[in-house]
């Protein structure tokens, strides 16, 4: 994919579009630019700084450089999407003026439509490959950098939507699931602790989250088997099945290699050989 040379300032280095595959997975992983998602269509979970995140159309996030981060796209609802990777020194500062400060990573820019068209300038203008591609995208990522602070400032001054009290209770799941994943959860006790009834519960967190408690739970549970794999090899299989919530290390195995294609063994083998 074509890229930009990187002067000072702010400058789109490349840019994308992707319908994703169901499942379709990214890191955990680090990058040396900033990589700005924003989601067209469909749903998925970002990951971050031990956060996760379940987005979908109209959600803007941000990849910070050198920080470890993963998404994952819906088993049954994929999510569709356009990237922007730029980089530059005044590239914090800008972003902070569009809402994305040092602790902000999400922007919800609802059905706003001029992220999206930002997002797809930019691609356009690198794959045109004239000689001034680099100095158009750099001026369409100023555009999109303003148009999530529009789209943000727009909906902070409108009234709550019905649909708060289902979002709310995604981030109640989310935050209990990501601090329970150790423990043998149970989705009756999650929802008996959270005064909800369970097929209430599981049923609107799969509307919004797009996947089931137990699936949204199955995958962090191997995201940070994973993480344990690579960076525990001192660990037996069993003992990081047992550190993320798996009492059988075997169902462990099975669904970590629907996850990723391998063994637990084996990704840990080539990932010490890397």
């Amino acid at each position: 994919m074509p890229r930009a040379r990187s002067p000072q300032g702010l400058a789109a280095l490349f840019a994308g579009e992707s319908q994703t595959r169901p499942t379709h997975r990214v890191g955990p992983k680090v990058v040396d630019y900033y990589l700005l998602h924003h989601v067209i269509s469909g749903h998925g979970v970002f990951e971050t700084e031990g956060r996760v995140h379940a987005l979908g159309p109209g959600h803007t996030f941000l990849i910070r450089p050198k920080r470890l981060f993963s998404y994952a796209s819906d088993a049954d609802d994929p999510w569709r999407y356009r990237w922007v990777a730029f980089a530059g020194d005044r590239a914090e500062s800008l972003l902070a003026e569009a809402g994305l400060g040092t602790e902000r990573l999400i922007v919800d820019t609802g059905p706003a439509r001029a992220p999206g068209e930002r997002c797809r300038e930019i691609y356009d203008a690198f794959r045109a490959r004239s000689p001034s591609a680099s100095l158009e995208a750099a001026g369409r990522l100023h555009l999109l950098l303003a148009s999530l602070m529009s789209a943000d400032a727009e909906r902070a001054e409108q009234p709550p939507m019905a649909d708060t009290h289902g979002e709310e209770l995604v981030r109640q799941v989310i935050g209990y699931l990501s601090t329970q994943y150790a423990e043998p959860v149970s989705i009756e006790a999650m929802a008996e602790t959270l005064g909800y009834n369970r097929a209430y519960l599981s049923r609107l967190f799969k509307r919004h989250a797009g996947v089931t408690p137990i699936a949204f739970l199955t995958r962090i549970r191997i995201d940070r088997g994973k993480r344990l794999l690579r960076e525990r090899p001192e660990l037996t299989v069993e003992q990081v099945a047992s550190s993320v919530g798996f009492p059988d290390a075997l169902y462990f195995s099975k669904q970590f290699r629907r996850a990723f294609g391998a063994t637990p063994t084996s990704y840990r083998t080539d990932t010490l050989r890397s």
